[in-house]
């Protein structure tokens, strides 16, 4: 995806209402409360709770709110019930999608999901069908600021372990292989060095391009969805164009 979609796809989600924030909020609390039940509430001790407590961050959601989700949670792991599931499908003209959910209920959640693809022009696929695809990554993004210098931050991401820098538009954009990324969002942090979006996702390694209008409607509106899904704590794609029609 473009450098143009990712800065512009993270300022618009940062910048929805009260409400849609507190449903991010929500979904981030069940993210830190599965890591917490898996690894125990120690974040140096555990990276997985470390990696999620990074992405909060990069939310904004405060350090306050994180410390109390790692308290309840650890007072309270037996009431955990969660399991990850990730699904793979189809959207419009064969737009890979990766869905990544946290659910109580597996039943409710592919059948929430499925539906989603299916009103939308697309089909949930198999295990497997789409995450060939796609290379696991540490992603962290960066918007430009006149207090770092291009060359201090390179220098800074890739002395802590990042496999790449990239200088955009909008910004920067650091990549690192998954069991490096706590490493180096935990050096740019300590360096002071304030973070768009930090994450372990899933990157494509090639791009499709909606030509139709009406697949691109769809296309959003199955993201959209998704989205809105309570079960659902990530999407990931190869649509290209997903910023066209806003340029």
């Amino acid at each position: 995806m473009s450098g143009h979609s990712k800065f512009s796809n993270i300022k618009r989600k940062k910048e929805k209402n009260d409400s849609a924030r507190g449903k991010v909020f929500t979904k981030l609390g069940r993210e830190l409360a599965i890591a917490v039940k898996a690894g125990g509430p120690d974040v140096n001790a555990n990276s997985k709770l470390k990696d999620i407590v990074a992405k909060a961050k990069a939310n904004n959601m405060s350090n306050d709110t994180i410390e109390r989700s790692i308290k309840k949670a650890a007072g309270d792991v037996n009431a955990v019930n969660y399991e990850r599931i990730q699904y793979e499908g189809y959207g419009p003209s064969g737009v890979a999608v990766i869905v990544d959910a946290l659910t109580d209920n597996r039943n409710r959640a592919a059948a929430n999901i499925r539906s989603a693809f299916t009103k939308n022009g697309g089909n949930m696929g198999t295990s497997g069908c789409v995450s060939f695809m796609f290379d696991e990554k540490g992603l962290i993004l960066i918007e430009k600021d006149r207090k770092v210098t291009e060359d201090d931050l390179m220098m800074a991401a890739l002395e802590a372990g990042a496999e790449d820098f990239s200088a955009e538009e909008e910004g920067y954009t650091v990549t690192t292989a998954p069991e490096d990324f706590s490493a180096v969002s935990g050096a740019l942090e300590k360096a002071g060095i304030k973070m768009m979006s930090a994450e372990t996702t899933f990157i494509p390694q090639t791009t499709a391009n909606l030509a139709d209008p009406e697949d691109r409607k769809k296309m959003a509106r199955l993201l959209e969805m998704l989205d809105e899904e309570d079960d659902v704590m990530n999407v990931y794609h190869n649509w290209e164009n997903e910023n066209e029609d806003e340029e």
